[in-house]
């Protein structure tokens, strides 16, 4: 199979999914290149690291982005960049599946509204590896 995943998850917009995150990035390595496995590191420099280092790390995400067959989101825990991960994958055409516990939050209409999106409400962390393993 070897698919080239982009998996998008929350950084500077709170880590209290981190563990899943790594979990699932895990998971999908298993049988593809998961091209942003840091997200699930607990190692992450959280802070604002300047314009300089934070244009290369837009640089970098966007060229990781642009090299993907596929974008898996876990959304639970909001995040700004997230959602500009999920715009720029929709209009590179890029398929886009988004997880996130419909029992600790609600997606943005943006989202929900937006058909493009493939969207994966779960209550338990199960629930995620059944939609991925027909994924993949």
């Amino acid at each position: 199979m070897d698919k080239k995943i982009y998996f998008a998850g929350s950084i500077r917009g709170g880590r209290v999914d981190a563990d899943l995150y790594q979990r699932l990035i895990a998971y999908l390595q298993r049988t593809d290149t998961v091209l942003t496995e840091h997200v699930g590191s607990k190692e992450l420099n959280l802070m604002e690291q300047g314009r300089e280092r934070d244009a290369w790390i837009y640089d970098r995400d966007m060229a990781w982005l642009r090299q993907s067959d596929l974008v898996v989101a876990e959304c639970t825990c909001p995040s700004l960049g997230v959602g500009y991960e999920l715009a720029s994958a929709e209009r590179l055409g890029i398929p886009v599946h988004i997880f996130y516990d419909h029992t600790k939050t609600q997606l943005s209409a943006m989202l929900t509204g937006n058909p493009y999106f493939h969207i994966h409400p779960y209550e338990k962390e199960e629930e995620i590896y059944k939609v991925l393993e027909e994924l993949l």
